[in-house]
């Protein structure tokens, strides 16, 4: 916890349910007609993608979230951005969010570079001018002057990402949610965003990083989560979370624990 006791992001038994379909079996001697028919038929089927989640976020701290794919990572965040909600428990967020949860997510194709930063920036709750002031830096840090007039239909995913996250990180906001985003783009630009999450961090904003990249995980966070089949496996410093998650064995044991 800060000195401040302030808790910027409070998770409070959260689940989360959805409802997939599946096709109805049938058995082998029915019929080829049977059989045929019988893959249009289907049934719902509940899915719980995470399972009784617990767990804050102190102000200005770094929190990386990592596991397998399907462990419920960006569930999670859909869930604190407020893209979904959850099916019981409660989520705190005190402060203005910015998160970056796909490349170029909440950008409208057809409008321009440009003005998808003010349309994200007022999204976000930002003035015109407070954009304005800070439209420059986006865009450098972007590298996409060039282009920053066409519209983003036209953009590779490298260009959507590093607008998408030049716009996440300079509009300062208190809490930022990242999601993979060193996914995609090269070395140079990779470098540049783990400087500004540092830049945000030492600026004492709450940052939630979840990546595949655990080097990066290890240098951008003081504390970790481990998720696995909808549950939190592990909650502790980087490099024991870090070497727990890279013994397959250990983690497979503890996934399969009752849970508490």
């Amino acid at each position: 916890m800060t000195p401040s006791g302030m808790t910027d992001l409070l998770v409070e038994r959260v689940s989360k349910r959805y409802t997939v379909t599946e096709p109805i079996s049938e058995e082998s001697d029915r019929g080829a007609l049977r059989r045929t028919v019988s893959r249009f038929r289907q049934r719902p089927v509940e899915f719980w993608a995470l399972r009784d989640i617990s767990f804050q976020v102190a102000r200005g701290e770094t929190l990386g979230i990592i596991g397998d794919n399907g462990a419920g990572k960006s569930t999670l965040l859909k869930l604190l951005s407020g893209v979904t909600s959850p099916t019981t428990g409660q989520l705190t967020v005190r402060g203005r969010m910015s998160a970056l949860i796909e490349v170029g997510s909440g950008f409208h194709p057809e409008l321009t570079g440009r003005e998808n930063v003010y349309l994200s920036g007022s999204i976000l709750g930002m003035r015109r001018r407070e954009i304005a002031a800070k439209l420059e830096r986006i865009i450098d840090f972007a590298g996409v002057r060039r282009f920053i007039d066409t519209p983003v239909k036209r953009y590779s995913s490298g260009m959507y990402l590093r607008l998408g996250f030049s716009i996440a990180a300079h509009l300062e906001p208190d809490i930022l949610l990242l999601d993979e985003v060193l996914a995609v783009g090269d070395a140079e630009f990779q470098a540049k965003c783990l400087e500004r999450i540092n830049e945000l961090h030492r600026h004492g904003r709450t940052i939630v990083f979840i990546s595949h990249d655990l080097s990066a995980v290890e240098y951008l966070c003081r504390r970790v989560l481990l998720l696995g089949h909808g549950r939190i496996l592990a909650d502790g410093p980087p490099r024991e979370v870090v070497e727990m998650y890279r013994d397959p064995a250990r983690v497979r044991a503890i996934a399969e624990e009752p849970a508490s």
